[in-house]
């Protein structure tokens, strides 16, 4: 969701589906062969949706599975993954933390990313089992899922890093609270600002950015994102509860939409 809210700050024009694989969910611990398998259904479903463009708002699904996807099918996909590069550019130190599932430190395409563009820094990768788990659960300040984000943040700051990757799509939800355990002189990255202005560039570079609605107007520069005055539909649907969802909209703060069942 944290993904979902930049890209429709981004491309308020646009027609999006949300899809939240929650019976499943937290992919962060299961065989690369599972989630890949969860991919390939949902991507199958939409384009059953006739949709022009995905994005893989998981990170660890992104590290196990997008190739495979980019592979099969020709549509733009459009993935997320641990904002190394502008963290090796921003940390003062010399050293990054990245907090992200396990799965996701595990794949092959984090070490060649931690590799190409490390560009000197020393990156320590953190593993964050559990914390997925509080933020579905809507426990976004309370005193457990604090103490949990202490343990994995503290280690961090102590060998040095200035600079943190939420390499989680769920932990930007939390981020008061890291910023919190780890001082006013780490910076923290988000990277679902860059996922949304990838997709905006896709969908230019292929001509199929959606027309702003009959008496919108821009209100934003490219770097930016350009902006309409009406907003474009979101449709949320989820393998596990729909009450669940809609209430975790509520909780999080995410415009809402018609939510229903996948």
């Amino acid at each position: 969701m944290s993904v979902l809210q930049e890209i429709r700050r981004q491309l308020p024009a646009e027609g999006l589906i949300y899809v939240a694989d929650s019976a499943h969910a937290p992919y962060g611990d299961k065989p690369v062969e599972d989630i890949q398998e969860r991919a390939f259904r949902i991507v199958e479903f939409l384009l059953e949706q006739h949709v022009k463009a995905i994005v893989v708002a998981c990170n660890t699904a992104t590290g196990v599975a997008v190739e495979a996807l980019r592979a099969r099918w020709p549509l733009p996909f459009v993935a997320i993954e641990p904002a190394v590069k502008p963290a090796a550019a921003a940390t003062r130190t010399g050293i990054v933390g990245v907090l992200a599932t396990r799965q996701t430190i595990a794949s092959p395409r984090f070490a060649r990313l931690a590799e190409t563009w490390a560009n000197g820094a020393r990156i320590l990768a953190q593993p964050c089992p559990g914390l997925v788990e509080q933020i579905e659960q809507g426990e976004l300040a309370t005193a457990k899922t604090r103490d949990l984000i202490a343990s994995f943040v503290r280690p961090l700051v102590e060998q040095g890093a200035d600079t943190l990757v939420l390499g989680c799509t769920h932990y930007p939800f939390v981020e008061p609270l890291i910023a919190s355990v780890a001082g006013p002189g780490v910076t923290l990255i988000n990277p679902a600002a860059a996922v949304a202005r990838e997709l905006r560039r896709r969908l230019a570079e292929a001509s199929l950015l959606a027309d702003p609605p009959e008496g919108g107007h821009y209100d934003g520069g490219p770097s930016e994102g350009a902006r309409f005055e009406a907003a474009g539909m979101t449709r949320f649907l989820t393998s596990g509860s729909p009450e669940h969802l809609a209430a975790m909209l509520t909780i999080l703060g995410v415009e809402g939409g018609p939510v229903g069942a996948l």
